[in-house]
């Protein structure tokens, strides 16, 4: 580690360290940490402190800001790893379980991750598969582009405009990964043998193209044929979607910031609403995801329930869940939270609502609701906090996720009249 690099803790105490004013200000302004403000009583040094986001980022000219998480990296990336394939991670010989080696550093375990799932994928050879070619060509192979034909040339031969099917290993499949390993290369913190590695997986997929930074990532299919690769293909996509932070200020083109950033908030919602919704399935429920309704009649309120329950034929709502990654409240109330579950309640029509932690006190408790309507009293609505334990062995974290949707499924509430 050199004398630039500043380690953060989530949710940890805020630091002072020394920083460029441009440097400073390239931090503040990408929101990567919860604050980043100029300390008042040292000259030339700003206070960082970390929130939700972990990973590591970088500013040229600046330090490379490590932000490391709560929870054990090996845990952080079972609940990745699920999020992002339950189909295989629900299995019992645990083959969808990211292998992150001996690292308790986000980068350095995310970027083993990636070349240990890549190696695995291009065991029995790199995929090939067909793609469409549109050339010009001294002869006619595939098929004549009559109107590329007439436009470019007017229909004057050779060249001729063509258009055939290639089998080559220039898929998207290929691209992705290539893609993933080129963007891991650039991180900062990567060890030096794991760099090593993906610059030998870089040489194995040379014949796919690069992808363009910024460009859209090529869409894939699962099939058989790909099975081999959808592993990698999972944890190479959350490298390249969105979780990676690049900001470049407006008025100020040389300062950006770099980097790979994993934001706890969406890994453990996106874990808890992944689990809920394979251990529904079980039973014969489906849930909705991300589900958007509206709190006012005008339809201006808009409102995303993290999972709304519903019957099999997905038609009425029988439960509202939404998780929070924040540990309970000693007196077990977080309020914005609790009237946010009655608002879903009362929109959805439901009798109760569920909110999910990342830990607590108690494994579950809930809030009676008095209702009223035009002076009578009506049965009102219960808000239920459930916790759960990071610290677990992951079997056990899903058993707790399972025992919740197996009470929901089999005391299912009705609607309220």
């Amino acid at each position: 580690m050199t004398a630039l690099d500043v380690t953060l803790r989530e949710y940890g105490p805020p630091v002072s360290v020394p920083l460029s004013l441009d440097a400073g200000r390239a931090l503040a302004a990408a929101g990567i940490l919860q604050s980043t403000t100029p300390d008042p009583g040292r000259e030339g040094h700003w206070v960082l402190r970390a929130g939700s986001k972990v990973g590591a980022v970088r500013t040229p000219g600046g330090p490379v800001v490590r932000i490391m998480p709560k929870t054990p990296v090996s845990r952080l990336f079972f609940l990745l790893g699920f999020s992002l394939d339950p189909a295989r991670a629900w299995r019992d010989n645990r083959e969808g379980t990211v292998d992150t080696g001996a690292y308790d550093d986000v980068v350095p375990a995310l970027a083993h991750a990636v070349e240990r799932q890549i190696d695995a994928a291009l065991r029995q050879g790199v995929l090939q598969g067909y793609r469409e070619v549109e050339e010009s060509g001294l002869v006619v192979r595939g098929r004549l582009r009559e109107a590329e034909q007439i436009r470019r040339h007017f229909g004057r031969t050779p060249p001729v405009e063509i258009a055939y099917d290639a089998y080559t290993a220039d898929t998207a499949e290929n691209r992705i990964l290539r893609a993933a390993a080129e963007r891991l290369l650039r991180l900062p913190g990567v060890p030096g043998p794991v760099r090593r590695r993906l610059a030998h997986q870089r040489v194995r997929l040379a014949d796919a193209r690069p992808l363009i930074r910024g460009q859209q990532l090529p869409r894939w299919q699962p099939s058989r044929l790909n099975s081999r690769y959808q592993p990698a293909l999972r944890l190479a996509e959350a490298v390249l979607h969105g979780f990676s932070p690049e900001h470049r200020p407006a008025d100020a083109d040389p300062l950006s910031v770099d980097g790979f950033l994993l934001d706890m908030n969406k890994v453990f919602e996106d874990f808890v609403t992944v689990a809920l919704r394979e251990a529904f399935r079980e039973h014969g429920l489906t849930a909705r995801l991300q589900d958007p309704h509206h709190l006012d009649t005008a339809g201006l309120v808009r409102m995303r329930p993290d999972l709304v329950l519903r019957t099999g034929d997905g038609h009425t709502p029988l439960a509202v869940i939404d998780a929070k990654y924040k540990v309970e409240k000693a007196d077990g109330l977080h309020n914005a939270d609790l009237y946010q579950a009655l608002a879903y309640a009362t929109v959805l029509g439901l009798r109760e609502a569920h909110l999910v932690y990342a830990a607590g006190r108690r494994p579950e408790r809930f809030h009676e609701v008095r209702g009223t309507t035009a002076g009578q009293d009506r049965q009102g609505v219960r808000l239920y906090q459930h916790t759960l334990d990071l610290s677990r062995e992951p079997e056990q974290i899903l058993s707790a996720l399972r025992e919740i949707a197996g009470r929901l499924a089999g005391a299912t509430p009705h609607p309220r009249s």
